[in-house]
This record gives structure tokens, C-alpha cells and sequence, in this order.
């Protein structure tokens, strides 16, 4: 064997490509039948559209930075925050000098 896989002396055999014949005039459906096919289509196209996807995302990220903001400033409004960093920030600089 060769380090194709293949017996030493031996071609790979090549198939050609089938192809369906062509659908007779008309599609092949009654007209109720084309119309649904039609209207599945559509709605096919319609699921696969992606515009406006990336700007929906950029809402949802900026309402969640919106909200998170909110949250850090009601935070930083309370007494025991307050404390807690004044006490932070003179320690380093106590420490410093």
C-alpha cells in the first residue's frame, strides 16, 4: 500500500456529479401547494436576516452599563462606602510618606 491507501498500481476511480432532472413547468405544485411553498420561503429569508442584530446587541450592553452605573452611584452614595474609601485612600497615603 502507497501512502495514499491505495494498492501500489491502482487509480482512484472518479464519479461524476448526478444531478436531478428539472422540475416539470410550474414547479410541480398545485396553486395552493407553490403559494405555501412561497410563503415558506419568505418566511425562511425572513429568520435568516440579520439586520439590526449587532444594534440590538449594542442596546443591550449599553442598557446593562446603564444599569450597572445606576447601581455604583447609588453604592457610593451611602455612608459606610464613603467611610470605608476615605479610610483606604489616608491609609495609602499614610503609608506613602
Amino acid at each position: 500500500m502507497s501512502a495514499t491507501g491505495l494498492k501500489t498500481g491502482t487509480t482512484p476511480t472518479r464519479t461524476r456529479p448526478t444531478y436531478s432532472s428539472p422540475a416539470p413547468r410550474g414547479g410541480g405544485f398545485s396553486g395552493r401547494e407553490r403559494e405555501r411553498e412561497r410563503g415558506r420561503g419568505q418566511l425562511r429569508r425572513f429568520l435568516a436576516d440579520e439586520r439590526g442584530a449587532v444594534t440590538a446587541e449594542y442596546a443591550l450592553v449599553i442598557m446593562a452599563a446603564v444599569a450597572f452605573a445606576g447601581l455604583l452611584i447609588v453604592i457610593m452614595r451611602s455612608e459606610e462606602v464613603r467611610a470605608m474609601l476615605l479610610s483606604l485612600v489616608q491609609n495609602a497615603l499614610g503609608s506613602a510618606g
